[in-house]
């Protein structure tokens, strides 16, 4: 699905922006302004450009908030927050080192928490207890009358940070009537930059601390544990169900069956001709910093461990696959996750004539979320539910 740029890297990252208008994190003409004032392949116009809209789309925040007017206040801040991680994304050639970077990174933390600190129900920073560090998160509470609700744990995948996660999952789990926790997980968001943990393929490690956590909550349904992963989320979050009793159901955005696969494939080029493609040059800087791989070779290699080889089978709860038709990162890896799950299970598959075709359905967030919320609610509505198979 082309957006705006001819350049693949660029027209997605491009939707995964524009889409989050959905709930308040963009405005269409924004980034249609900000998008044709950057050159095919331009990395830095492309961080200059967002951020110079972020800065702006900030001012009008910080103005509002000052008449007080909450509303709009915090409208703008949601947007400003996810245009200054737009405006990261590119940033990748050593992230440690980059004040560039790290300044877009903070930019979009802060806004996002001061537009947390605007919203009409209750929401809170967190910090996770985990090994020797914590786990930043955000906790989400449904307003209502105070009964105990189901609570979905969520993550992102390959790059993703707690902020965006809200507009991701959070704010159409909320309106549905769920609780949230989000959480930025080692090799992610602030959790990588901050204190340096970098991914791991053993996943249950970081959910079993998150779920006793959240087994200490007010007002959580404790047995309607509902963990969903987005992108690489799709392997981490199915690997840590397949080790974790505690959860209620999985949702797999999208499936994952092998992320070595995908490596792979998209790296078997000379790494000069790598470097010379917008998209395998971030996937390839992106994963040694996420990784903490000092090359392409180690990160190729550590890569290896993640996989749903002789784990597949071990998930319990009842899970839902997600797949989009025109997936360019893990095309087909979704249906091998189904097929080989024993436990209850339901597929979706998106498609392009919907506008749900693109990787993890950007550009279509309401409408894969009207999906996986609909099968939740029928399951934890009661023992029954459907498995419903493609085809």
């Amino acid at each position: 699905m082309k957006f705006v740029f001819d350049d693949e890297s660029f027209s997605f990252e491009a939707l995964r922006a524009a889409g989050y208008a959905t709930y308040a994190g963009a405005e269409l003409g924004e980034v249609l302004v900000t998008c044709r004032t950057i050159p095919e392949n331009d990395e830095e116009a492309w961080s200059r450009e967002w951020a110079g809209t972020a800065a702006r789309v900030e001012d009008i925040a910080r103005n509002s908030l000052a008449a007080g007017r909450r509303v709009s206040a915090r409208e703008a801040l949601l947007r400003a927050s996810n245009y200054y991680r737009t405006a990261d994304f590119y940033r990748r050639e050593d992230p440690a080192h980059d004040e560039e970077s790290t300044r877009l990174s903070r930019r979009s933390q802060e806004t996002f928490a001061d537009a947390v600190a605007l919203l009409d129900y209750e929401a809170r920073s967190v910090r996770i207890p985990y090994e020797d560090a914590t786990l930043p998160g955000y906790l989400y509470f449904c307003p209502g009358t105070g009964e105990p609700r189901p609570l979905v744990i969520y993550h992102g995948g390959f790059d993703s940070t707690r902020e965006e996660d809200y507009f991701a999952l959070v704010a159409g789990a909320i309106s549905r009537g769920y609780h949230v926790l989000t959480f930025d997980g080692p090799g992610q968001g602030s959790a990588l930059r901050d204190q340096g943990l970098h991914f791991r393929p053993d996943w249950e490690s970081v959910v079993a601390p998150v779920i006793d956590y959240a087994s200490t909550l007010p007002r959580v349904h404790t047995n309607k544990f509902v963990l969903v992963g987005t992108s690489l989320g799709g392997y981490l979050a199915a690997r840590a169900a397949a080790f974790e009793p505690r959860l209620a159901a999985c949702i797999l955005h999208d499936g994952v069956y092998s992320l070595a696969q995908t490596i792979e494939t998209m790296t078997e080029a000379p790494e000069a001709e790598l470097m010379a493609h917008t998209g395998s040059r971030w996937v390839v800087r992106n994963g040694k910093w996420t990784f903490g791989a000092a090359d392409l070779a180690e990160f190729r290699e550590r890569c290896q461990a993640y996989t749903l080889d002789g784990i597949v089978d071990k998930i319990a709860c009842p899970t839902l696959v997600l797949d989009a038709e025109n997936d360019q990162f893990f095309k087909g890896q979704a249906f091998r996750v189904f097929s080989e799950l024993t436990c209850t299970k339901h597929y979706i598959s998106f498609a392009e004539k919907d506008g749900g075709g693109e990787h993890c359905h950007e550009g279509a967030v309401a409408l894969w979320h009207q999906q996986a919320f609909d099968w939740l609610d029928d399951l934890l509505a009661g023992p029954e539910w459907t498995v419903t198979r493609p085809g």
